[in-house]
């Protein structure tokens, strides 16, 4: 890679013009504009998430600042903010979606090889299911269905917790239920499924298990049922009970009819006990505990797109627009993470997304741009979350 080459130029060598192209065809039946083609809007929406632009007038003035090196950059033209946004209310979303969907199976792929980092066996890879939402304005988004007079839309995701890629996203109306997106989700042998209380349905669950794959679950604790067997616990162990049950309330009982596993987990940071519900009957009470607790690598995905890229506020008022922000929020976090794992950087996602930020127009190599960022943060920033804690905001 030449020394002179922007690294925004070098950020998109890792994106297939080719399989960009193919997603345009399914999609768009037209001709491609040539004061914007498809691809050109997909680098501006990239460069809006990837340097915090708040509004598209600020991409454009920002674009514009950078004249003389937009060629070099990959624009072929100078773009114009009416431009951009009639192509966001325009262009079919389904496009910059399938892409992002794309760049995702790439991630899968360099990181599955990757250790999960958690003490339990699995043949099969350890998901895990939450769904964040996106407040809107309703006198804005008024096509967005209000909850309690809040209009917003809800984005489902299971997240492989190989890389903390995300595997599946579903972006719906705040109204879907967690527990209906397991309806959704392509199940797979083997592999395990850690979920909150929102996905706590009996009906749901007995798939998971007919489809050979496995789940825990965090419950209720006013859930009925009746002991089978009672495994011993280990005294020094954070375990209250580790039981064998069947559910029997009304709907539960028909719902799910086998036997199931009932943990209980003392959670000494927030001094209260955590009710889990699983089929994973191989793994010890504190195993079944601890990947409870990688669910809190989710809660960071979604403070990341939160926070470090533009979902929060939106570039135009309509479905079609703000499915395409999100959808490119989402290939810039999976950008990112394919060329951390190529590059084999050792920053985090959140530093290189600060570097970058400041940086796409400059002409370092990407190596030596994050190659200081590997110092050790300080004890107060590397500071875990505590067990079962839940993030506000989402």
């Amino acid at each position: 890679m030449r020394d002179d080459r922007l690294v925004f130029a070098q950020l998109t060598d890792f994106l297939s013009w080719s399989e960009f192209a193919r997603c345009v065809k399914r999609y768009h039946r037209g001709r491609s504009t040539k004061a914007l083609t498809h691809w050109a809007q997909l680098l501006c929406m990239l460069f809006a998430q990837l340097t915090f632009r708040r509004s598209l007038r600020d991409v454009v003035t920002c674009l514009r600042s950078q004249s003389g090196k937009l060629y070099r950059a990959g624009f072929r033209a100078a773009v114009a903010r009416s431009t951009l946004s009639d192509a966001n209310e325009a262009r079919d979303y389904r496009i910059f979606r399938d892409y992002a969907l794309h760049l995702i199976e790439q991630a899968k792929l360099l990181f599955a090889s990757d250790e999960i980092g958690l003490d339990v066996k699995v043949d099969g890879t350890v998901y895990a299911v939450d769904a964040t939402t996106v407040d809107l304005c309703l006198s804005l988004f008024h096509w967005a269905p209000a909850t309690k007079g809040r209009a917003g839309v809800k984005m489902h995701t299971v997240l492989d917790l190989r890389g903390t890629i995300p595997s599946v996203i579903d972006i719906t109306g705040s109204r879907s239920p967690d527990a209906a997106f397991l309806d959704r989700i392509p199940l797979e042998a083997g592999s395990i499924y850690i979920m909150d209380r929102g996905y706590s349905h009996a009906a749901r669950l007995i798939r998971v298990t007919r489809c050979g794959a496995f789940f825990v679950v965090r419950t209720f604790a006013d859930l009925h049922y009746a002991v089978v067997q009672e495994t011993p616990i280990e005294v020094t162990s954070n375990i209250v009970s580790d039981q064998h049950v069947l559910l029997t309330g009304r709907y539960t009982k028909v719902g799910y009819p086998m036997v199931l596993r009932r943990v209980c987990v003392f959670d000494q940071g927030n001094d209260k006990t955590i009710i889990l519900l699983t089929n994973l009957f191989d793994a010890s009470g504190s195993q079944v505990a601890e990947l409870y607790k990688a669910r809190w690598r989710i809660e960071l995905f979604f403070k990341c797109i939160k926070q470090h890229l533009r979902i929060t506020s939106f570039m135009g008022t309509s479905e079609n627009a703000v499915q395409i922000q999100v959808w490119t929020a989402i290939s810039a976090y999976v950008l990112m993470a394919i060329v951390k794992k190529r590059l084999n950087c050792e920053a985090s996602l959140h530093e290189m997304l600060q570097v970058i930020s400041v940086t796409l127009f400059e002409t370092t190599p990407l190596r030596d741009l994050f190659t200081d960022l590997a110092d050790p943060a300080p004890e107060s920033d590397r500071q875990q979350i505590p067990l079962f804690e839940k993030l506000t905001g989402h």
